[in-house]
């Protein structure tokens, strides 16, 4: 939800947005988060680089891919409601990338690709010097539905090779449908299921529920 949307008429086309969607589950999830159940089930997973250009559903001369900065991060931060707690201008400090797409100068999409190794919820991944995590995609709400997220981790792939990386790795959580089914047309495939339960910010289990041939 960004900042200026909360009429009741806005609250009730994000509620029938949620069920439509199917992120009930992710909804509840996300609720019983915030009293201090965090239960994530999440996979890890890696995209194939070997893909057409995905085409966005409006005048494509309108879009621009750039690199984002932190005038574009700090405006984010302000619009978004709920990232507070992501710290997305010490991401792009510790040298991760962040691409994203203006459509007439106003922002759509940002995403992030990390270039080390990292921890996620008190498990670690490693990544390599050829490797790249995408992490932190948003999409602003007036442009959802025309396709940017798979165009925009396209011309990431695209913009990124040059710098010798060719394997992309991703984390989407299982009760995010929309994420999954965006992420099975660009055919990025899961690696690991993992559970993941953090209980009142004090204790922490990981959990290997599933391995991917």
């Amino acid at each position: 939800m960004e900042v200026g949307k909360n009429t009741m008429y806005y609250k009730y086309k994000w509620l029938k947005n949620i069920f439509k969607n199917g992120l009930f589950w992710q909804g509840l999830r996300n609720r019983l988060a915030r009293v201090g159940i965090d239960i994530m089930p999440y996979y890890w997973e890696i995209g194939s680089t070997n893909i057409d250009q995905p085409q966005i559903r409006d005048d494509a001369a309108k879009y621009k891919v750039s690199l984002f900065g932190e005038k574009e991060l700090i405006f984010a931060k302000n619009k978004i409601i709920g990232i507070q707690h992501k710290d997305l201008l010490l991401d792009l400090k510790n040298g991760d990338t962040c691409l994203g797409i203006k459509k007439n100068g106003e922002i759509s999409i940002y995403t992030f690709i990390k270039h080390e190794s990292f921890e996620f919820r008190n498990r670690h991944f490693y990544i390599q010097p050829n490797e790249g995590y995408v992490h932190n995609t948003y999409t602003f709400e007036a442009y959802r539905g025309l396709n940017l997220a798979p165009y925009l981790r396209y011309q990431c792939y695209q913009y990124l090779k040059d710098k010798g990386i060719t394997t992309y790795y991703s984390i989407s959580e299982y009760f995010n449908k929309p994420t999954l089914r965006y992420k099975q047309k660009l055919q990025v495939k899961p690696l690991k299921l993992y559970l993941s339960i953090i209980l009142f910010k004090k204790w922490s289990f990981n959990y290997t529920l599933k391995t991917y041939k």
